[in-house]
């Protein structure tokens, strides 16, 4: 199956919602699952129960055939440093990038997406992001003092649902291949002995290869992708896993006071990266179905049925710091607490370190001296 590789470029929108007894504008709240009012408390509870959701015909988003319900016109602004896209706001004519910390200038368009099809609501506060961050930085011996103090102090951090791409696939793959057995046969071979040369059975392993071939089938549900690369794939990576069956229908209420990033890694590329997970776990379906003590796989032909996706938003909290012309990013699993980030290295301690590991293999070496004396 061929599919277009060229993705839009797109982002959400800030989302506002009014509070019915003050006009103020309601916002999020993680603790308590809700909207709350921080000018005079208003409450109203939100619903996150998992329930069915809507896929779309990955083959129709390549021929440019989903249904126009799901679409969306956007405007964005885009990061020149990390080159993210970062939802904007009228108000605002200059922000901050919450992924690197660079200073941008709002510069609208009109951009065309696809809909967010569900999210995974913030279960963690600010607050508790922070102390997450806070404890993860402590265990960073190495990371200079001065960053950790101002990584630390009261900054804000910036909740942002990040963009993701799910896929479902049906495959059957053909394959042909070898299977291995392991024998051993028995081989006299000289050795010495007391300084006598003689023969001596040894045991050599052998292996017999047979040609093979067969068809396994696998049903992928939820292949994760990244919908963008404004942060590094090791720290996306690294905040998995993801409790995706907890993902509810869309509801934009749950992004009241949030930043929500735009996806910049097309449907289709997405799923050439989804392909390569998936293809590695055909290869070890192929591997069992081949059995044997080794196997070698000669062809695999695989045919996919059913393809379809999701639009996810999952939920990040950002730090950013500028720190000495550097940008260095923290970034926390907004429902686990899962902590991965960059950090610069103390050359100070490091020769510290050094020189103090020296100290001790000297102080070590003079009591071994002592005490054979």
């Amino acid at each position: 199956m061929q599919l277009d590789t060229a993705g839009p470029t797109v982002a959400l929108e800030l989302h506002r919602f009014p509070c019915p007894a003050c006009g103020s504008d309601l916002r999020y709240d993680p603790a308590t699952i809700g909207l709350v009012c921080a000018h005079c408390g208003h409450a109203e509870p939100l619903d996150s129960a998992p329930r069915p959701l809507t896929e779309f015909d990955l083959r129709a988003a390549g021929d440019a055939a989903l249904p126009a319900s799901a679409m969306e016109e956007v405007r964005v602004a885009t990061c020149p440093s990390c080159g993210a896209l970062i939802e904007y706001d009228a108000a605002l004519h200059a922000k901050e990038c919450p992924f690197c910390a660079s200073p941008i200038v709002s510069d609208t368009g009109v951009q065309r997406q696809i809909k967010p099809q569900a999210q995974l609501p913030f279960l963690l506060t600010e607050a508790e992001a922070r102390q997450a961050m806070a404890k993860w930085l402590g265990r960073l011996w190495f990371a200079p003092n001065d960053l950790r103090q101002y990584a630390r102090a009261d900054r804000a951090l910036t909740g942002v649902y990040a963009p993701y791409w799910t896929y479902d696939a049906a495959t059957r793959t053909a394959y042909s291949g070898q299977r291995g057995t392991v024998r051993y046969e028995t081989r006299h071979v000289p050795v010495t002995v007391n300084g006598r040369r003689q023969m001596a059975a040894q045991q050599v392993a052998r292996v017999d290869w047979r040609p093979v071939r067969g068809q396994v089938a696998r049903d992928f549900d939820d292949v994760l992708v990244m919908g963008s690369r404004s942060l590094p794939k090791r720290y996306t990576d690294a905040l998995a896993p993801w409790d995706l069956s907890a993902l509810s229908p869309y509801d934009p209420r749950f992004l009241a006071g949030f930043r929500a990033e735009g996806y910049t890694v097309g449907v289709e590329d997405g799923y050439g990266e989804a392909k390569q997970a998936m293809n590695a776990v055909i290869e070890g379906d192929v591997r069992r179905d081949i059995g044997g003590d080794q196997q070698r796989i000669g062809q695999l032909e695989t045919k996919v049925g059913r393809l379809t996706f999701k639009h996810v938003l999952l939920p990040v909290w950002l730090a950013a710091f500028r720190y000495r012309g550097k940008s260095y990013r923290f970034v926390v699993n907004g429902r686990t607490g899962t902590v991965e980030g960059e950090r610069p290295y103390s050359t100070v301690k490091i020769a510290f370190a050094a020189i103090l590991g020296l100290l001790v293999a000297l102080a070590i070496a003079g009591l071994m001296i002592a005490e054979n004396s």
